[in-house]
């Protein structure tokens, strides 16, 4: 589950993580409210406005801006709140910005210059541990800094069993290039953003950019945060932080339903029951010269009903050019599922894409009748390589 940048500054703000004061607004009415708030918090009237959507890359698409005045704040949060954000990371089309964090500009004059680091925590699928990477390259696409300059970005495994060691922190702050007050406070921010991705059984916690402020203080400027779904369980104030206007309304609806749906760019649905079979599914549709439209696994207790949701889910894709329904039935019934689709062809009434259907397992000879009897176009498969040929056909 995916957070707003406010959201996961909480987070934060909760296990001592030195951030921006701020205020959320997603209505223009209370903006003289929240600015004489923040001027009495903060001291100061020069804030920075940042849209929050749920991607990467707003300063680049005007979404996040500096107003120098609590006059100037105004007009810097109507042109950002309600504008169709298009970034790196968005659609074409954009996301339509419904709130603004209005936070207090830390980019403040001093002795010295600030600067700025890039910190993220995920998971090591190689080595199993945890793992901090960081560089000096902060505030930056850390995309291009590892293309272009990987000598640049560090790494550091953290065993989950003994967490986070001191001397592994100070390793860290030293290879920032730190010293003196800076380095103890980088030490303290290392030690407690680990603390903060544990504790919250996140996925990934990316700070960019971390930032050392003019007076040598370590704060977290930005956070993208993203939690385990399957330990929401543990976290019921985070679960109600679900934005669901941010997410894919195809996946949100196939959640309800109990379905485990991904979108993807492809021209052929899948619908398949287990997450191996499923992976397996789409290589072959890739090797047949297809793409994948869509991860859908209706799982282990397909019967019409799901089959039917599962077929009105996959037709909600216009760039869907095929269908390909691939079921071992092991504790599900194969003429279920073949009459499920039967259900649904007659159902929808609009199913005008060619549709391959292999049903392996439990009663595949009686699917495969009701398959080959019906008075619809779908195509029966036996085996994987019948289906991948089957798939070529209805596309070239």
């Amino acid at each position: 589950m995916n957070l707003h940048e406010y959201q996961g500054k909480e987070i934060l703000a909760q296990h001592g993580v030195n951030v921006q004061r701020g205020v959320v607004l997603d209505d223009l009415n209370e903006i003289e409210n929240v600015s004489k708030k923040l001027v009495e918090e903060t001291g100061t009237d020069w804030f920075v406005v940042k849209a929050q959507i749920h991607a990467g890359g707003r300063g680049k698409g005007g979404g996040v801006k500096i107003a120098k005045s609590k006059d100037d704040l105004k007009d810097v949060v109507s042109s950002i709140l309600g504008m169709n954000l298009i970034t790196p990371q968005t659609s074409k089309e954009g996301k339509l910005v419904r709130k603004v964090l209005i936070a207090e500009d830390v980019y403040y004059p001093g002795e010295s210059e600030t600067e700025e680091f890039y910190v993220s925590i995920l998971l090591n699928r190689k080595t199993g541990q945890n793992m901090i990477m960081y560089s000096t390259e902060g505030g930056v696409d850390i995309e291009s800094v590892a293309e272009k300059t990987p000598e640049l970005i560090f790494y550091e495994d953290i065993d989950p069993l003994l967490g986070i060691l001191p001397f592994q922190a100070r390793k860290i702050a030293f290879n920032l290039g730190l010293s003196g007050k800076s380095f103890k406070e980088m030490v303290k921010f290392i030690s407690l953003l680990y603390k903060s991705y544990v504790s919250s059984d996140s996925s990934l916690f990316e700070i960019n950019p971390v930032l050392k402020t003019s007076d040598n203080k370590i704060m977290a400027v930005d956070a993208k945060v993203t939690l385990d779904d399957n330990a929401l369980f543990r976290h019921n104030d985070y679960s109600k932080w679900r934005d669901l206007k941010e997410e894919n309304p195809v996946e949100v609806e196939a959640r309800e339903l109990g379905l485990n749906y991904v979108d993807l760019d492809g021209n052929v649905g899948c619908m398949v029951n287990g997450a191996g079979l499923a992976m397996a599914t789409m290589d072959l549709i890739k090797q047949s010269g297809g793409d994948p439209a869509n991860f859908l696994d209706v799982g282990g207790t397909a019967d019409a009903k799901r089959v039917e949701a599962a077929f009105r889910l996959i037709l909600k894709d216009p760039n869907v050019k095929a269908i390909l329904v691939n079921i071992f039935g092991g504790i599900v019934r194969c003429d279920r599922v073949a009459q499920g689709i039967v259900d649904a062809y007659n159902n929808l009434k609009n199913i005008s894409v060619p549709i391959i259907v292999r049903l392996q397992g439990t009663n595949a000879e009686i699917a495969k009748e009701i398959i080959d009897n019906c008075d619809f176009k779908v195509y029966s498969a036996t085996e994987f390589q019948e289906a991948a040929d089957k798939i070529q056909e209805v596309l070239y």
